[in-house]
């Protein structure tokens, strides 16, 4: 039979074997290495890139006692899994949640049925759905030495982060960015450009990451979305995101675009 990896999810963890040398990979076998559930649908996802077939399904109980595999929270495995089998994760994971929050059909109310490997179609009306992302952007905005970090009401610890925020219909990611940037802070910006993009699969995002530099303003914190923020040296930030997230790479490719201090 086919050796295939699955990518098992119990709510926010993924499921991992650990190998004999502490480093964790995706469990690899023929057939569903732990027990499915009545809830658990397999999902055929998109093989890797040399071929490797993928599967993906959700567990409702934590894994028994004896079993060969851990568990770890998936933003966390990012520092345990190789990067393209984290990437994969991701995408598993939010296709998963994307399968679980469409059984019924949204015009008539009929069971969906998967259709392809990313779609479905209801088995009354035809009504055909696909994956939805919720994209936003996030900004680094820079003073010369100085970068503006804020810490959001919703951040689960201390760290400072970017301005970011959730793009509405009918505008542009620029026109998001100029937005937010004034609604969070009351600054203006300029010479905005585009540096890269991240999924961001808690639960289904995709983040767009800037750079721009400041233009005017006095800074006014938005009240209801931000707790602290100010314009910090390149040499004495705050506690800054982890390396995994799109902030942090800004923050990163930043502070590595000024030239090494002469030594002497």
């Amino acid at each position: 039979m086919t050796l295939k990896y699955w990518f098992i999810f119990y709510q926010d963890s993924i499921v991992m074997q650990q190998l004999p040398d502490g480093t964790c990979t995706i469990p690899y076998t023929a057939e569903p290495p732990v027990a499915l559930g009545p809830e658990s649908h397999i999902l055929t996802i998109s093989p890797m890139d040399d071929g490797t077939p993928v599967r993906a399904y959700s567990i409702g109980t934590p894994l028994s006692p004896g079993q060969p595999y851990i568990t770890c929270r998936l933003r966390q495995s990012y520092y345990h899994l190789p990067t393209h089998l984290y990437l994969k994760a991701g995408k598993c994971r939010e296709l998963l949640y994307w399968d679980e929050h469409t059984h019924y059909c949204g015009v008539c109310g009929a069971p969906m049925e998967m259709h392809t490997d990313i779609s479905k179609r209801c088995t009354q009306c035809g009504q055909e759905v696909w994956p939805q992302l919720a994209t936003a952007i996030i900004v680094l905005i820079h003073r010369g030495d100085e970068v503006l970090l804020v810490h959001a009401r919703n951040f689960q610890t201390d760290f400072y982060g970017l301005i970011a925020g959730f793009v509405e219909t009918g505008e542009t990611l620029e026109e998001a960015v100029y937005r937010e940037v004034m609604e969070e802070t009351g600054l203006k910006i300029k010479n905005l450009r585009y540096w890269a993009s991240q999924p961001w699969p808690f639960p289904c995002g995709l983040m767009v990451g800037f750079f721009a530099e400041y233009d005017s303003g006095e800074l006014h914190l938005q009240d209801s979305e931000l707790s602290k923020g100010a314009w910090f040296h390149r040499k004495h930030l705050p506690t800054i995101p982890e390396k995994l997230s799109l902030a942090r790479k800004l923050i990163d490719h930043w502070l590595q675009s000024f030239e090494p201090e002469d030594p002497r």
